[in-house]
């Protein structure tokens, strides 16, 4: 009888070491097909969203978000050429930037089309990240002024007419060419806006705890800024408004992926 008990114990560890080999690896990557996004796992956590500061009233009230379940960001923006890929055209108004620079004039249904065909080609669950989702991911534990860096050369394409600085020449710029966030996210400032799931709110009163993204608003949220955006509009915590039936040439996305 020991030996059985002894045995079934045996098992357990084996089984509990295959399921631990199993469980994905915070900051590790992988790609579901040669043409695919590289995804990169975030773990679970909570954080603090949002902003005290007295610019930036549509951030606020500042509220705790818990990421309960492990999930896969997109280790940079989409690029023309994984547009290239899924959909069979390029819509970019700066397509001479290449196939490594980031998708853009892109509307929030052209991008729900991209993911469809995503989805069909690997048999995945790819979607948009959730406005709470993708804050998480900028900030990847810390509390910076953008994602990555409280210095914001280091880690973002901006600039604008108004501002004198920035350091985008007016266009986009091959991804990953800049600093990467603590958990190996590039161009979550600048570059170009981001799409995310949720409608628009003008604050975050009543808004989810729990990392969902948010429904029944007017428009879609953008996060994360662009090459034409001055350095205020570029912060981790900063948001804005778009018709999601509308595109431009500083506006792209990244996609998410749920994890088993």
């Amino acid at each position: 009888m020991m030996r059985l008990w002894i045995w079934f114990i045996f098992l357990g560890l084996v089984e509990f070491a295959q399921a631990a080999t199993n469980d994905p690896q915070a900051g590790t990557s992988f790609q579901d097909c040669p043409d695919c996004p590289e995804m990169v796992v975030i773990p679970a956590g909570s954080f603090d969203m949002g902003s005290s500061k007295d610019d930036e009233p549509l951030s606020q009230p500042v509220h705790h978000v818990t990421i309960s379940k492990a999930f896969s960001m997109g280790k940079t923006e989409v690029t023309q050429g994984q547009w290239l890929a899924i959909m069979g055209n390029n819509p970019s108004n700066f397509s001479n930037c290449g196939d490594n620079c980031p998708v853009e004039e892109v509307r929030w249904t052209d991008v729900q089309e991209f993911i469809e065909k995503l989805n069909a080609k690997t048999g995945k669950k790819y979607r948009l990240p959730s406005e709470a989702e993708w804050e998480y991911a900028c900030r990847a534990g810390e509390q910076q002024e953008y994602c990555g860096s409280d210095n914001i050369d280091s880690v973002a394409w901006y600039g604008a007419d108004s501002h004198p600085v920035g350091n985008s020449d007016k266009s986009t710029h091959p991804v990953a060419t800049k600093q990467a966030n603590a958990w190996g996210l590039y161009d979550m400032s600048g570059n170009v806006s981001e799409w995310v799931e949720d409608t628009y709110h003008n604050d975050y009163y009543g808004a989810p705890t729990n990392g969902s993204a948010r429904e029944y608003g007017d428009g879609r949220v953008i996060r994360g800024g662009s090459w034409g955006d001055d350095p205020m509009n570029v912060r981790a915590s900063t948001r804005a408004e778009n018709d999601q039936e509308k595109s431009g040439g500083n506006i792209g996305f990244r996609v998410v992926r749920s994890l088993p």
